[in-house]
């Protein structure tokens, strides 16, 4: 501890006799002031640039994708590092000192390569985290405070469990955690690209591989995060079970959702582009997440279904074993309708809606006498159930409409009531007995 103490106060010192040997000098406040009103200028510069590009450029479909990602962020220091070098150039031909400008110039290029290095990382928390911390490093190496400020860390030391780790063994940790995360992910999205592009891997099997693959890298990437601060990894043998234990009653239902989902992965029963229905949901199935299943509606609503239910509760897949699907479609006819002559009806409108297969044919079945109609049920298979199973209902019965208005032989029922009404003297004979 002493050590560390007697560390810290000579950074401390180094700091504060470079701020007053190199930064608070007149040459040096002078670069600084320099320093500033050329980011101002280049400020200004950025006003009136950005309409004359975007006016000269603007209509262009490739300057449309870069101007967010590269060009908006690089306008001002890019202009600024100009500036700088041509004030640099013109201080050194006057023999004047440039010490400060050389650093902010080094600072700035620094800062460019980084900003462009850290867009391939399509998570932007995790990109200015990144950019934030390599830019400290650079900063601390270009001023020399980097070696003395990575021995200070090392030497502040404390014990987790049997285990003392430096202050900069965890932050080497997290760094190298957060490295081999990012790029475990863009691994497992390249394999995710790979995969789609296999025709003999089925859907399901596609998202069991790319879900695999995803947790096996970032369980490597923490075990490698782990060594490298120094912990043994034998000691998570012990501690493994302890987690096991609260992973299982505290986050019951996230396993049992993760579990459920890697089930269905593997008997199939649901998969990517089914049209399943389940608790009164209609859709299409979009994608098998780790935690839930997301159907599509055909109003265009999402729903996230927890892969449990899709296991415990009743599915219906109207796409399991073919796409083939049969409507059940009743319709009604007065008992006064020609019964052969409302089954052609039916088969006709039935054979003019595109949707409808003509192999196997419609066919029409009479399922009962009603109060007011004879129940005729048509029979109709699709093959497109994922663009809706209502609205190819709701065209036969249209065509069905407009062709029994056509035919005089065939009517639609409606209630009938017959009213039989008693005469006075009949009333009078019937209520007779009665009173006496």
């Amino acid at each position: 501890m002493e050590e560390l103490k007697t560390k810290g106060q000579d950074l401390l010192q180094n700091i504060l006799v470079w701020l007053q040997d190199v930064v608070l000098t007149y040459d040096s406040l002078f670069q600084l002031g320099a320093v500033f009103i050329l980011l101002l200028l280049s400020s200004g510069i950025v006003f009136w640039l950005k309409p004359a590009m975007k006016k000269l450029f603007g209509e262009r479909q490739t300057f449309r994708k870069l101007e967010v990602l590269y060009i908006n962020p690089m306008y001002l220091p890019v202009i600024w590092l100009i500036l700088l070098e041509m004030a640099d150039t013109v201080m050194q031909l006057q023999e004047f000192p440039t010490g400060i400008m050389r650093i902010a110039i080094s600072l700035l290029s620094a800062w460019i390569v980084i900003r462009l290095a850290t867009n391939l990382i399509k998570t932007r928390e995790i990109a200015r985290l990144v950019r934030v911390l390599v830019w400290v490093l650079v900063a601390l190496n270009v001023v020399g405070w980097l070696d003395p400020g990575m021995e200070l860390l090392d030497k502040a030391r404390f014990k987790i469990g049997e285990y003392e780790v430096s202050v900069l063994g965890m932050i080497t940790g997290v760094l190298t955690l957060l490295v081999l995360v990012w790029v475990g992910n863009l691994l497992a999205g390249l394999m995710e690209s790979w995969l789609k592009k296999v025709p003999t891997v089925t859907p399901s099997a596609r998202v069991l591989l790319s879900k695999l693959s995803r947790i096996v890298l970032v369980v490597v990437a923490f075990l490698i995060a782990l060594s490298s601060v120094g912990i043994d990894l034998t000691a998570f043998a012990v501690l493994g079970g302890a987690i096991g234990v609260g992973v299982g009653f505290g986050l019951q239902k996230v396993v049992s959702n993760f579990i459920s989902g890697v089930i269905l992965l593997l008997d199939r029963s649901i998969k990517p582009g089914d049209v399943i229905e389940v608790s009164g949901t209609y859709g299409r199935i979009d994608k098998l997440a780790a935690r839930y299943t997301s159907v599509i509606a055909r109003d265009g609503r999402e729903f996230l279904v927890p892969n449990e239910d899709m296991i415990t509760q009743p599915v219906i897949n109207w796409t399991y074993t073919n796409k083939e699907v049969r409507r059940h479609l009743p319709v009604g006819i007065s008992y006064g309708s020609d019964v052969d002559r409302a089954i052609e009806i039916l088969i006709e409108a039935a054979d003019e809606t595109p949707r409808v297969l003509a192999t196997p044919a419609p066919r029409v079945l009479i399922k009962g006498f009603g109060d007011s109609s004879i129940d005729l049920e048509l029979r109709a298979w699709i093959a497109d159930s994922e663009q809706g199973v209502s609205n190819v209902a709701s065209e036969v019965y249209y065509l069905i409409w407009k062709k029994f208005q056509e035919d005089d032989s065939v009517e639609m029922p409606f209630p009938q009531r017959d009213v039989h009404i008693v005469s006075d003297v009949r009333m009078k004979e019937i209520e007779g007995p009665a009173e006496s």
